[in-house]
């Protein structure tokens, strides 16, 4: 059984990673990304990059699974955003 520590892990890497679902969802929905800032996404995803690096260091399955999760979702809503954008002539 896993002990306190990695549950929280775990509870707040899922809380983490689900909060960019919101804005995925909203992105599909509307094929808008008028308010999405390309900037702030690619920060992310360098920060949650690195996440896993350290998480790999540490031989931390929590931090790497979520943070996985994390990406993959970030990655998607950059592609997504910038796609919008163009479509919309807001990115040349």
């Amino acid at each position: 059984m896993a002990d306190t520590t990695q549950i929280i892990g775990l509870t707040a890497g899922v809380c983490t990673s689900a909060s960019l679902l919101p804005q995925f969802v909203k992105l599909i929905k509307t094929k808008k990304a008028d308010d999405i800032s390309i900037i702030y996404l690619c920060l992310l995803f360098t920060g949650v990059a690195l996440w896993i690096w350290y998480g790999i260091r540490k031989d931390d399955l929590p931090i790497i699974s979520t943070n996985a999760f994390s990406l993959l979702l970030n990655a998607m809503i950059i592609f997504l955003g910038v796609k919008y954008k163009k479509q919309s002539g807001q990115l040349s």
